[in-house]
């Protein structure tokens, strides 16, 4: 099956990355790609909590249930805000994810939100800047009480309830550095998005979600730490980021959370479709996965089993991919 393998693909490995000459990296170069866990690299937004790797990035996300049939609707709501996002400082990325299938034949999770706004930047303080200056409330229509209840209006119209916010410490932050930008007025994207047709897709994210148990975060994180990948080798890579959830975020409408939920998500974004595909078929896929294939428990070099791990999850991880539409980046990449 189609999601089986990319489970593979995300599954962990224990080698280490060589570091690539075309990433744009907020650390300084050291011998593997991505950081130790406990080391505090340079740059970084806050020193790592003990046994955990340093937030590199701070990321933000909205998700969205939009009533059947209003998706275009929903989408020229974005396309046609009041934004400056693009010019505010600590911003790198941002864009509209539209849920998708990776196999046509395969039904999209009735249960999960079927649009999420992801926003990368450079600290959390950078983040909350923006949440509590002039900027957010014009995007969101609360320069006054009636462009506030307009906007609380429209709203109603388009969505199944209120979107659920949820924030991410960015970590092994990678991104190439894009080679041209789409056009923008005023720091927001110039598109034409008349409410009757779907925008046009602008990226491909795979992501994986993992119900890491709590004492198994560090070893977790150590083990991404030391993938071996060529991404800097792929056709259409625009960046990576594993995400550990930040529960102590307050305010927004952020939940509580919930038990069994996700608290790390891979996500991986890509020029187009193909060019992920191109991935998952490559060599450079296979090599980077090639311990995904040993058996559990088998021993360096294939010799007596060690015995099986120790799990590291709660429940298996959970594969979804989107379309981005409205992408914004900075001249760095995210």
């Amino acid at each position: 099956m189609v999601s089986g393998v990319f489970l593979v693909a995300l599954s962990l490995g224990a080698s280490t990355l060589r570091a690539p000459s075309a990433l744009s990296r907020a650390q300084a170069p050291r011998a593997r790609l991505f950081a130790v866990a406990t080391e505090a690299v340079a740059g970084a937004d806050v020193a790592a909590p003990p046994g955990l790797l340093a937030r590199e990035r701070y990321v933000a996300c909205n998700q969205f249930n939009v009533r059947p049939g209003a998706e275009a609707k929903f989408e020229a709501r974005w396309a046609n805000r009041k934004s400056r996002l693009a010019e505010l400082d600590g911003f790198r990325y941002f864009n509209l994810m539209r849920r998708v299938s990776l196999d046509p034949q395969t039904p999209l999770d009735a249960d999960d939100f079927g649009y999420v706004s992801l926003t990368i930047w450079e600290t959390k303080q950078a983040f909350n800047s923006w949440r509590t200056g002039d900027a957010f409330k014009e995007a969101h229509g609360g320069t006054s009480i009636g462009a506030f209840l307009g906007a609380m209006i429209s709203s109603l119209r388009v969505l199944k309830g209120p979107p659920r916010p949820i924030f991410f410490d960015g970590l092994l932050q990678l991104s190439a550095v894009p080679t041209s930008l789409p056009p923008t007025e005023g720091g927001w994207r110039v598109v034409q998005a008349d409410g009757q047709n779907l925008l046009p897709a602008e990226a491909f994210i795979a992501c994986n979600r993992f119900s890491v148990l709590p004492e198994m975060a560090a070893a977790f994180e150590q083990r991404w730490a030391a993938r071996e990948s060529k991404l800097d080798e792929c056709e259409g890579f625009v960046s990576f980021s594993m995400l550990r959830r930040d529960f102590g975020a307050k305010g927004h409408g952020v939940a509580p959370p919930v038990a069994g939920e996700a608290n790390y998500q891979s996500c991986t974004v890509w020029k187009n479709k193909a060019c992920f595909l191109k991935w998952r078929d490559s060599q450079q896929f296979r090599a980077a996965h090639g311990d995904a294939a040993k058996p559990a428990g088998a021993a360096p070099g294939g010799d007596k089993p060690a015995g099986p791990p120790p799990p590291m999850w709660s429940a298996p991880p959970k594969p979804a991919f989107y379309e981005g539409v409205l992408v914004l980046s900075s001249t760095q990449g995210a």
